[in-house]
C-alpha cells in the first residue's frame, strides 16, 4: 500500500484497463460480491458500489504468501459458506450500554435498528444519523467525504464498499464541543453463518471535538445461538483542521466469529486524533488501522489493547504516513496471548523527507501465558527525513516466577498473584479510555481472563 499519495476515492482509470480476462479471479470472493452488493442504490452511491466492486472482481483474498497476510491464514474462511441475513429480532435487553452515552446509533447485521437507537438528545447542529435518513441538505456533504480515504481499493474495504447499502454518520459542525461520547453499536445475529458489513463515516469540522465508542458484539446470553458470521467493516475518520476526535473501538465477536475490519483517518493541520483499540474475541480478527496526515502539527496517539485464548488469531496493522512537518505520534500495543492463541502486531510510520522535525515513538509488549502461544511482532519505521525523533521496539515476555512468589509471600494465592500482575499489565492501555463505564467493564473482563 502507498500510503504516500492524497486520499482518492475509488474512481481508479487502471481499472477499466485491466485485461478481461483477470475477471472473476477468485470464484468465492465473487461469491461473496454477489450477496453483498445484490441491493439496487440509486444515484452517486450506486456508481461508488458498482466501481469498488468492478475492483473486487479483479482482486482475491489475500493468503499467506503475501507479506502483509503472511502470519494471518484465511483458509478457514473460505470454507464456510456464509448468507446475508439482515433482518433478526433483538430486543434492548442484548444491547451494550454506557451511561455516559445519551446518544446511540444500533445496527443489527449492518442494518439500522432505530427502535434500538437513541438520537434525541443532540447539540445544535450536531448529526448522528443512518446514511438513508440523513438530511438532505448533508447528501453532498457525505458524498465529498465517503469512499475518499485512502486505501479504498484494498480487497476487503472494495468489497464493503461494494455492499453499501446503509451506514452510521457522525458529522460534528465548526467549533463544536460534544460533551458526552456517542456509542455506534454493531450486532451480528441469526441461526446460519451470516456475513455483515457495517460502514461508518465520522467528520469532525475545524475547531470541533467529540468522543466515540465503536463497539462490534453478538447476542452474547440472548437465547440465539453465537455461531459461525463474518463482519467486514470499514470506519472512515475525518478530523479537521484543529478538530479533536477521541475514538476507542470495541471488538468482542463471538468465539466462532471472523472479523475484519479497516479504521481509516485522515488529519488536517493542528488536529488531535487518538485511538484506543481493545480486541476481545472473534476465532479469526484483523484490524487495520491507517493514519493519513495531510497538513503539518497533528497530534496522533493509537494505544491498543488485545486479550485471546484458546485458538485465537489476533492480528493489528497499523500505517502511520507522515507526509508534514512537526507530526507528533505515539504509538503502544499490547498483547496477552494464552492457550494456544496466536497474536500478530506489524506498526508501520513513514517519514518522508518533508516530515522534518517529526516526533514518533512506537512500541509493542506482549505477554505470553502459555508455552504454547504465539506471537509475531514488527515493529517499523522507513525514514527519509534528516531531523527527526523517531524510535520503536517491542518485547515478548511471560509471567515472572519470582513476581508471583512475592506476591503469594504477601498472602495472596498463585491464581491471584496471576490475575493481578495481568490486571497490571493491561491497565496501562484501558486506564486511558475516556469513558469510566467502559474502563469498569473492560476491567473486569481483564480480571477474569
Amino acid at each position: 500500500m502507498n500510503m504516500q499519495v492524497s486520499p482518492s476515492a475509488i474512481v481508479n482509470s487502471d481499472i477499466v484497463n485491466l485485461s478481461s480476462s483477470l475477471l472473476d479471479r477468485d470464484s468465492y470472493l465473487n461469491g461473496l460480491l454477489a450477496k453483498v452488493s445484490s441491493n439496487q442504490t440509486e444515484g452517486w452511491l450506486q456508481e461508488v458500489k458498482e466501481r469498488a466492486a468492478d475492483w473486487v472482481r479483479h482482486s482475491v483474498i489475500p493468503n499467506t504468501r503475501e507479506e502483509e497476510w503472511r502470519f494471518t491464514d484465511l483458509s478457514s474462511l473460505r470454507q464456510v459458506e456464509f448468507q446475508v441475513e439482515a433482518q433478526y429480532p433483538v430486543s434492548g435487553d442484548h444491547i451494550p450500554t454506557l451511561p455516559e452515552a445519551n446518544n446511540r446509533l444500533v445496527f443489527v447485521n449492518g442494518v439500522y435498528a432505530p427502535e434500538l437507537s437513541a438520537t434525541t438528545d443532540l447539540p445544535p447542529g450536531v448529526v448522528v444519523s443512518n446514511l438513508a435518513d440523513l438530511p438532505d441538505t448533508y447528501t453532498e456533504k457525505v458524498q465529498q467525504y465517503l469512499s475518499q480515504s485512502e486505501g479504498a481499493l484494498e480487497v476487503f474495504t472494495a468489497l464493503n464498499t461494494a455492499g453499501i447499502n446503509d451506514a452510521a454518520v457522525v458529522w460534528i459542525p465548526k467549533n463544536m464541543v460534544v460533551e458526552t461520547p456517542i456509542h455506534l453499536v454493531f450486532i451480528a445475529a441469526g441461526e446460519k453463518p451470516t456475513i455483515s458489513q457495517p460502514r461508518c463515516l465520522v467528520v469532525g469540522e475545524t475547531g470541533s471535538q467529540v468522543s466515540l465508542v465503536e463497539e462490534y458484539t453478538n447476542l452474547k446470553g440472548a437465547e440465539s445461538p453465537e455461531g459461525v458470521y463474518f463482519t467486514n467493516t470499514v470506519t472512515e475518520i475525518f478530523v479537521n483542521e484543529n478538530a479533536q476526535i477521541n475514538h476507542t473501538r470495541i471488538e468482542s465477536d463471538g468465539a466462532e466469529a471472523f472479523h475484519i475490519g479497516k479504521t481509516a483517518v485522515t488529519q488536517a493541520r493542528y488536529s488531535r486524533y487518538s485511538c484506543h483499540a481493545i480486541n476481545l474475541g472473534g476465532k479469526l480478527s484483523r484490524h487495520n488501522l491507517e493514519i493519513l496526515q495531510t497538513g503539518e502539527q497533528t497530534e496522533t496517539t493509537l494505544n491498543g489493547l488485545t486479550m485471546i485464548g484458546g485458538q485465537q488469531v489476533a492480528d493489528t496493522h497499523s500505517a502511520i504516513a507522515l507526509n508534514h512537518a512537526y507530526g507528533i505520534t505515539r504509538q503502544l500495543h499490547k498483547c496477552i496471548v494464552g492457550d494456544k492463541a496466536h497474536g500478530v502486531f506489524n506498526g508501520k510510520v513513514f517519514v518522508p523527507k518533508p516530515a522534518q522535525l517529526t516526533d514518533a515513538g512506537q512500541l509493542n509488549r506482549n505477554l505470553l501465558l502459555s508455552p504454547h502461544a504465539r506471537v509475531d511482532t514488527k515493529p517499523q519505521l522507513e525514514i527519509t527525513a534528516d531531523n527527526v525523533k523517531c524510535a520503536h521496539g517491542a518485547t515478548v515476555s511471560q509471567l515472572e516466577d519470582d513476581e508471583i512468589f512475592y506476591l503469594q509471600s504477601r498472602g495472596i494465592n498463585e491464581d491471584s498473584a496471576r490475575n493481578l500482575l495481568i490486571h497490571a499489565f493491561a491497565a496501562e492501555i484501558i486506564n486511558h479510555i475516556p469513558v469510566p463505564s467502559l474502563r469498569k467493564r473492560l476491567t473486569q473482563t481483564a480480571n477474569q481472563f
